[in-house]
């Protein structure tokens, strides 16, 4: 019962037609007769057998009607159903659906799969009498019976076992000489890892997929074959060739970039793997363009095979969204997307053990000014899904951020790091980077994020990136949400200020952050006049400080915020305006001191209780509370904490809590 598998299918191709067309030949023709001319009903036909019952039914000539869920008519109308000769089998309307289509003539072969008051209706679907063929297994009838309470039906339940090896053999033989003819296809698939078995198993067992479901063995990695690397003489691409000789015993490199061998550092590469032992050839070569990426394989030694795909390939034009041109979207996916499409078209028909992706954090986590870039990583990582499911080797690795300056990372300067550093990601050694490569590029997931992650981060107040909240420590996670809460209890705050103290807190709000932005300690000697340009401000920062000061203020800034507020001071001067404040601060108000008490309170809240920064305000709040305790004393009875004016308490509080 073996027979040859056709040019050009992969494994898991092969593995979705035998048993599905084999019980679907079995039932319609050696069993249900199926003939030229007559009605077929295939219940379940957007499943695998269903799905094979209609290609065979259609090529013998018959008129096939079919059931399947709603959600997958879809997929019945792309293999050619028009919506009369569809029903949803979910009711039993499709009885007298059918019926009505076919004036009450109704089927001549019935090919089951459903079970308990569907069958008792399919039956009524063979007024004329006809065969009916279960092929399930949870609802088996009286053959007698049948045919007592419906005259002129043949009731047949079979398993394909029972057909016996020379039935089947000679079934089969008659089956790929028609999928020789092109007279049938293959079905629609889709592949999991046979690590991630169980999660197929359910997948199969909500009825959610369409066609046939396979599991793939993921193949050993071949040394005598040959792995390409995209982009394999920058700084990233040359770390990799280096680790995949020494590490994993790689002999036979082809290596493409788009200067080839005329790129900065391609003789230093060459002459490093040919030291290391390794075959190499360096390439020059355009791989968006799918003439060039047939050209680059028909390099590859056919003594050594394509064995391995890695596309490190990428570059960068950072520009916020409304910046973005047709040119600045080019220059980043054509690299990146087309180049990673063309590879995977050009290689279909090669047996690879793998198919790496370098992806990027900013297709998962967004970044500002990036839009393009993220956009290029997204599509990397959906194309390593998809591979996945047609049954191929793929895994796109999601790459945090690297220490090892390159291409992409070059151009970040002191305020850019510290930046990516506030949004949870931590540069990453070589040797780190290397050794996820190691863990990951043969993984049964699809996508991974080798990365690593700074689970403090919050610890000074940053926010913190939804997809990384789990990670985050408890007591981060406090901080980061009475940062969250800080909104409107700055807000609060102001009502409370006389309109000269409201221009001072704006002022300090707007310096405390273009100095975290900056990746200053503090605002101190920061100019207020100061152009943002001059300050080192770009596209980026700007977008950060506006993304800061919103949740700061709980106000909705606009993208330009930065751009029409040239300096600290003009922007504090517009926050001025943003905000509905009536003049009800009462400078002299005794409730002034408790709403100040309160405003302490969030920012008390927020501090890391292990810290020195800890310790010392306590010990200066306690010094508070008794200076505070000797004025009662020494008072005659009136003069307690809720008689203090609120300019009393801002000169105690700002006397104490100085800070050098």
């Amino acid at each position: 019962m073996l027979t040859r598998i056709p040019d050009g299918w992969s494994y898991a191709e092969a593995a979705a037609v035998p048993v599905v067309f084999l019980t679907a030949w079995y039932g319609l023709v050696e069993l249900g007769r199926l003939t030229a001319g007559e009605s077929v009903l295939v219940h379940s036909a957007a499943g695998g057998v269903g799905m094979a019952a209609v290609q065979i039914a259609r090529h013998l000539g018959a008129e096939v009607y079919g059931t399947a869920s709603p959600g997958k008519w879809p997929a019945l109308r792309d293999t050619g159903f028009d919506d009369t000769h569809i029903a949803s089998s979910r009711t039993l309307d499709f009885v007298d659906e059918f019926l009505a289509r076919t004036g009450g003539r109704g089927m001549d072969v019935v090919l089951n799969a459903l079970s308990g008051e569907f069958v008792d209706a399919s039956l009524r679907l063979l007024p004329r009498g006809g065969r009916f063929v279960e092929m399930g297994k949870t609802d088996k009838r009286d053959p007698e019976r049948i045919a007592a309470d419906h005259p002129g039906v043949g009731y047949q339940v079979f398993d394909l076992m029972v057909a016996g090896p020379d039935t089947i053999a000679r079934m089969l033989e008659e089956l790929m000489t028609l999928f020789a003819s092109g007279a049938l296809r293959p079905l629609p698939r889709r592949t999991w890892d046979v690590r991630r078995a169980p999660e197929a198993f359910r997948f199969l067992s909500q009825a959610r997929h369409v066609g046939k479901l396979t599991v793939s063995i993921p193949q050993p990695p071949l040394r005598d074959g040959t792995v390409l690397v995209s982009g394999a003489t920058g700084t990233l691409g040359g770390l990799l060739c280096r680790h995949l000789v020494t590490a994993h015993g790689a002999r036979n490199l082809l290596l493409v970039s788009r200067r080839g061998p005329d790129a900065a550092g391609a003789d230093e590469l060459l002459a490093d793997l040919k030291a290391l032992g390794a075959d190499v050839s360096i390439v020059a070569a355009d791989l968006a363009d799918p003439d060039a990426v047939d050209h680059v394989l028909s390099l590859v030694d056919t003594r050594h095979p394509l064995r391995a795909v890695v596309h490190t390939a990428g570059v960068v034009s950072d520009a916020t969204v409304e910046s973005l041109t047709p040119d600045s979207l080019a220059s980043v996916l054509r690299p990146k997307v087309d180049a990673a499409w063309n590879l995977h078209r050009a290689t279909l028909d090669h047996e690879l053990t793998a198919f790496v992706l370098y992806s990027a954090a900013a297709g998962l986590m967004g970044g500002p000014g990036q839009g393009n870039y993220a956009a290029g990583n997204a599509f990397l990582d959906a194309l390593a899904e998809h591979r996945r499911a047609l049954g191929l080797p793929a895994v796109s690795l999601i790459w945090g951020l690297w220490g090892q300056a390159s291409g992409i990372t070059g151009h970040l300067d002191t305020v850019d790091l510290r930046r990516l550093e506030r949004s949870g990601l931590v540069a990453l050694g070589n040797d780190e980077a290397l050794a996820l490569f190691d863990a990951a590029w043969r993984s049964e997931r699809a996508v991974l994020m080798p990365a690593k992650i700074n689970t403090a981060m919050a610890s000074s107040g940053a926010p913190v990136h939804p997809l990384l909240a789990a990670l985050v420590r408890p007591a981060n996670r406090r901080a980061a949400a009475a940062e969250a809460a800080g909104g409107q209890a700055f807000v609060d705050t102001l009502r409370t200020l006389p309109v000269e103290k409201r221009e001072r807190a704006l002022r300090d709000l707007v310096l405390s952050h273009v100095a975290v932005v900056l990746g200053r300690g503090d605002a101190a000697g920061m100019e207020p006049t100061r152009a943002f340009r001059e300050l080192g401000f770009d596209s980026l920062t700007a977008v950060e400080l506006r993304n800061r000061i919103g949740a700061a203020t709980a106000l909705r800034l606009p993208a330009t915020l930065v751009f029409d507020n040239p300096t600290p001071a003009a922007l504090a001067a517009y926050l001025g305006t943003q905000f509905d404040l009536a003049d009800t601060a009462a400078p002299e108000a005794s409730t002034g001191v408790g709403r100040e008490l309160d405003r302490l309170e969030v920012a008390l809240d927020g501090l890391d209780p292990t810290g020195d920064e800890f310790r010392r305000i306590t010990d200066r709040l306690h010094g508070l509370l008794d200076r505070l305790a000797d004025r009662r004393a020494d008072a005659d009875g009136d003069d307690d904490l809720e008689s203090a004016t609120a300019e009393n308490i801002f000169d105690l509080i700002d006397r104490e809590l100085e800070t050098s």
